[in-house]
């Protein structure tokens, strides 16, 4: 059925009268002959037998003779080209009870096999190599970071567990403040990250206040962080991707939980469907997911210290997040879900800023049993709404609307070797209005769509691990068609060191409804590129409206001892053009102003970027001890052609340490403590104040009846140089402490003491010019989280 779908779209595109689509379309019904070759193979999933929760990158090898594998991030593995015989496969993880089981191969046959493997308390062997280590052996890894569940409680310090929580602690990730909500990448704009949520395009990740993100934590299975460098399966982003996968629900037995703190409450429930097989899970199953915030009015009463202008912390938000989920035996399946995710922010007044997100989707992997191809694919809509009245006449709003959707298919060949292949159709509505400080009115509505595919293939060649990739994309309203080159390379020096890099060519065609040059970006909205071509100050450039950039990274991993290991980057983001809304327009783009410069006429403005830097992670575990310690130097730019400028979110060092230790007779007993210090982000200074009297009306006619000689007029700004001065360092600490109670097999109760910026440091948000006041970043919170699962 897979099959014959996959042959009708693909008969279709090239029946469409592009010729550059049909050229796509013909190599990849080429490739798609490979997955026709089928020998001697031995195939199957690895998951937590408690949750069902796939196990990525766990070591499956066979006992007493060469050969072997590693669990991708669905937990799936394959071993080929195997002689007719007996196999004895043993599976081991860290923290995992190790499992063996004998397999026999006749001919060419596939045989099928599952794994659950048990939580183990037990301290392992020191001489076991460790999952991660034979991971970084076979995999490139050139600028990711996978984070499962566990690594995103344990980074998610001072308050809820929560993603934006962990991200904020990974190398070469910076944020600009509690109140947001938005994260940079290596230099990049959150304009330029693309963020996925089971495959769906997500385009507002993250709420207001800078603590929580729409994801809930409890059904996340994994979330793979891809800072630059990234391989050709991701498109249409140019810095950096976020790729969230959510668990099927519980197939065993009616499962949940239940939280509450004094920023929200959160409840999960999860249900199987259907009759249980001999292992006794069901072959379907549903969640459910609820949060809400209390901090609006729960502010009032636990933290009536904060100082803001509404009486309270005005932060409020609702997620809710379905699933349904189908599973063979054999490792096939297909979900559907669906979201509404919203968020409001009321200052005084009635200003505020409010967006609305919601979608739904499905998606599915197809294991054939007489092929070693797997098939996966997804399609899914979703729609994005935000409108602001924060600034008295300046009201803004942005909505997008579209869907996406593929097909990837991935080929495992002899030993580590994988081909990989897909095709990518996107397409979406953009609607915005615009003011600029200046008063001028930008708005646009625009339909567009977009196609792309790619080819990867993942050769191992001695000690070399290689990595090329193609990526090709047509963007329909622009008529521009791109080939993007990529490539990631690894060299196993030996057991306990390796080199890596990465590099590539890529593009997009969103761009924000905002401009990074400005110091607080709660309203993020989005538009497409114009038909109008921006304004540039290289008017050798034939078209400015499509964004490019180039990636160059290399790296080094080290591991200094069983459970010590050192990961140095390096990386340069050539931004070849950043569009973006033109902050300095104040004329409008007619005839009669031709003669005046277009830098201040033109409604968008194409500027060229740098960002260049090098990270240093350090990853020290045990049993009872964890640390986790970040160093990141950058450097970001852009050059519009008058000026050379660092963005608001420009920090020159940054440095994150994060310990864990666990204690008590059971290690129920868990203390965490971050600590985070970075200097200061550039902004523009005050130079001084003048009398702004109105000269003019507002249709400009010359205003005679203001009474100019016994009247003042309104105090008026006179800045200095686009951010040429720097905010004071930051850091500040963040603890928690928690101790879980266990009842029966299923049933447990854990509580949990945090605080954010314990030693309550005034570390400064922004200055408020028109106020001209400091504005601070928030103060000493402390919070109680209590939660049952069952």
């Amino acid at each position: 059925m897979v099959s014959y779908f996959w042959s009708l779209l693909l008969k279709k595109l090239v029946l469409m009268n592009y010729p550059k689509t049909r050229l796509l379309v013909t190599v990849l019904m080429l490739l798609s002959g490979v997955a026709a070759l089928a020998q001697g193979t031995i195939r199957g999933n690895v998951y937590e037998k408690s949750s069902q929760a796939p196990l990525p990158f766990v070591g499956v090898k066979i006992v007493d003779k060469p050969g072997g594998a590693v669990t991708d991030i669905d937990g799936y593995f394959q071993i080929n080209e195997l002689e007719p015989g007996t196999y004895t496969l043993e599976v081991s993880y860290i923290g995992y009870v190790t499992e063996t089981r004998e397999v026999t191969v006749r001919g060419n046959k596939i045989n099928t096999v599952q794994f659950y493997l048990e939580e183990s308390s037990e301290v392992l062997a020191a001489v076991e190599v460790s999952a991660e280590r034979q991971v970084r052996q076979t995999k490139v890894l050139t600028a990711v970071t996978n984070l499962s569940m566990k690594n995103i409680q344990q980074f998610s310090i001072g308050g809820e567990p929560d993603l934006v929580r962990a991200l904020q602690v990974l190398p070469g990730v910076v944020t600009t403040g509690d109140q947001g909500g938005q994260l940079y990448i290596r230099g990049g704009a959150p304009i330029q990250n693309l963020t996925l949520l089971d495959g769906m395009v997500l385009y507002n990740p993250f709420h207001s206040i800078g603590f929580f993100s729409v994801f809930d934590t409890d059904i996340l299975r994994s979330a793979e962080v891809y800072s630059a460098g990234f391989n050709a399966e991701y498109g249409s982003r140019n810095s950096s991707v976020l790729d969230v996968r959510t668990r099927a629900g519980n197939r065993q037995r009616v499962a949940g939980k239940v939280s509450a703190s004094t920023y929200m409450g959160k409840a999960l429930l999860e249900v199987p469907i259907g009759k249980k097989n001999s292992n006794g899970f069901s072959p379907m199953s549903a969640l459910v997911s609820y949060k809400k915030s209390f901090l609006s009015e729960s502010s009032k009463l636990f933290y009536p210290y904060v100082n803001t202008e509404y009486n309270g912390l005005p932060f409020e938000f609702e997620d809710v997040y379905g699933k349904f989920s189908y599973q063979t035996s054999t490792g096939s399946e297909v979900n559907f879900f669906g979201f509404n995710f919203s968020d409001n922010v009321q200052f005084a007044g009635n200003r505020s800023i409010g967006w609305d997100s919601y979608g739904y989707g499905a998606n599915f992997t197809a294991v054939p049993p007489s092929s070693r191809v797997i098939i996966s694919g997804n399609f899914a809509f979703s729609n994005y709404d935000i409108a602001s009245n924060e600034y008295e006449g300046r009201p803004r709003n942005s909505s997008i609307s579209g869907f996406n959707g593929g097909l990837d298919f991935k080929y495992f060949l002899r030993d580590f070797d994988e081909l990989r292949y897909g095709l990518e159709v996107i397409g979406y509505n953009t609607n915005f209005a615009y003011t600029n400080s200046a008063g001028r009115v930008l708005s646009q509505e625009q339909n567009t769509s977009e196609i792309g595919a790619y080819f990867q293939y993942k050769l191992e060649a001695g000690r070399f691990l290689i990595e090329p990739g193609l990526r090709m994309h047509y963007y329909s309203t622009l008529s521009k068609f791109r080939v993007e080159p990529r490539i990631g390379m690894k060299y196993n020096a030996t057991e306990w060191l390796r080199f890596k890099g990465a590099a590539g060519m890529y593009s997009q065609n969103l761009l924000a409804a905002t401009s990074d040059r400005d110091v607080v970006n709660l309203f993020y909205g989005f538009l497409s590129s114009p038909d109008e071509k921006p304004y540039s100050y290289d008017e050798s450039l034939d078209d400015t409206r499509l964004q490019t950039a180039n990636h160059y990274v290399l790296g080094t991993e080290i591991d200094l001892l069983n459970n010590l290991t050192l990961d140095l980057e390096g990386y340069i983001k050539d931004f070849r053009q950043v569009t973006t809304v033109n902050r300095n327009k104040i004329y409008p783009d007619d005839p009669s102003y031709s003669d005046r410069d277009a830098y201040y006429r033109k409604s968008y403005i194409t500027e060229h970027g740098y960002a260049y830097g090098f990270d240093v992670l350090m990853k020290y575990n045990t049993r009872k001890w964890s640390l986790w310690a970040t160093y990141s130097y950058a450097k970001v730019t852009r050059d519009d052609g008058k000026q050379v400028y660092n963005p608001v979110f420009d920090r020159r060092h940054n440095t994150n340490i994060v310990g864990t230790y666990r204690f008590g007779s059971d290690l129920s007993w868990e203390v965490n403590v971050r600590w985070n210090l970075g200097t200061g982000f550039p902004f523009t200074p005050i130079a001084g104040y003048y009398q702004q009297l109105p000269w003019t009306q507002p249709d400009g006619a010359p205003d005679v009846s203001y009474p100019y000689t016994t009247e003042n007029g309104s105090v008026g700004t006179l800045y200095g140089d686009l951010n040429s001065s720097r905010l004071p360092t930051y850091h500040r600490m963040d603890v928690t402490i928690k101790k879980a109670w266990k009842f029966g097999d299923h049933q447990a109760l854990e509580a949990s003491f945090a605080a954010t910026n314990v030693y309550n440091r005034a570390n400064i948000f922004y200055y408020d010019t028109a106020e001209r006041k400091r504005v601070n970043q928030l103060p000493f919170m402390p919070t109680l989280i209590v939660s049952y699962s069952f």
